[in-house]
């Protein structure tokens, strides 16, 4: 099999588990900050375990390369929180639309990290994949739980577009287990403390469901994406990332009983399509 099919392959993996990833969020009875927290610190369990089993060399090339990762840690942390966060406030689907900005954000973000120049069409796409988004919200009111769950959404999709630029770097480096290991190491120690400050009951549902959460829903599929870029360019994974809020939505309808607003779908198909043209134009 070429590198590349190979590569496509576990994106498209990874991002099927990504959708699915976001149920999690309704089903569990914890705040977004718990969720993320007990997610990446199974996670990270199971990714030392593999390492240590595939006697990998977890040792880091230079110095400065932990303060890289503990900065994309912090991003994950950032990104991870707001994502559920708008999906506990809002609805699965709203979460993972406006999550999907993400490539938007990318396209913006390239140039300044590749040092290209941003062209008149990307801005143009920009403006129509904003006003999908305001399809989305039924009416704009910070005070309304669906209008907080788009803002939350969006900040997620804009931490979830630098950490991809970053990962993009790193992945010439090091191995993706051994990236997404200290990444979500990092996450695990920044978010601690708020286990005390939230002070929360665990029921056995909850930790069996994280246990879930963290190790295949996130260490498995974290892993399988990082790996994918090394012949992907950040952009083509952009587009199959486009998937993502499809087969939540999908699941979410199915097991939850949320169905998506004709505004929702119609707000959807704006910001997946543009997205998608936007991919497809770069590539």
């Amino acid at each position: 099999m070429k590198e590349n099919t190979k590569s496509l392959m576990e994106i498209h993996l990874a991002v099927f588990l990504f959708g699915l990833s976001g149920l999690f969020g309704k089903l569990l009875s914890l705040p977004s900050i718990i969720i993320v927290l007990g997610r990446v610190f199974f996670s990270s369990i199971f990714l030392l375990i593999l390492m240590l089993y595939l006697k990998k060399d977890i040792k880091l090339k230079q110095q400065k390369h932990y303060f890289y990762l503990i900065v994309m840690g912090v991003i994950l942390a950032i990104h991870w929180s707001a994502f559920f966060k708008s999906i506990q406030i809002s609805t699965v689907a709203i979460g993972l639309l406006t999550f999907s900005t993400s490539p938007v954000f990318v396209t913006f973000l390239e140039p300044c990290f590749f040092k290209e120049k941003i062209k008149l069409s990307d801005i143009v796409i920009a403006i129509i994949t904003f006003l999908g988004v305001v399809l989305v919200i039924p009416k704009f009111q910070l005070g309304n739980n669906l209008t907080q769950g788009v803002l939350w959404g969006i900040l997620s999709g804009f931490a979830y577009a630098i950490l991809s630029m970053l990962n993009r770097k790193c992945v010439k480096e090091y191995s993706s287990s051994v990236i997404a290991f200290y990444e979500q190491l990092v996450v695990t120690i920044v978010l601690i403390p708020f286990l005390f400050l939230q002070k929360t009951v665990f029921q056995t549902k909850d930790i069996l469901l994280l246990i879930l959460l963290g190790m295949v829903f996130t260490g498995v599929s974290h892993s399988l994406f990082i790996k994918g870029l090394k012949n992907i360019k950040t952009q083509t994974a952009g587009i199959i990332s486009s998937l993502e809020p499809v087969y939540g939505i999908i699941f979410a309808a199915f097991l939850l009983r949320e169905v998506p607003t004709l505004r929702e779908i119609l707000g959807g198909i704006v910001i997946l399509g543009t997205v998608f043209y936007s991919t497809i134009k770069s590539k």
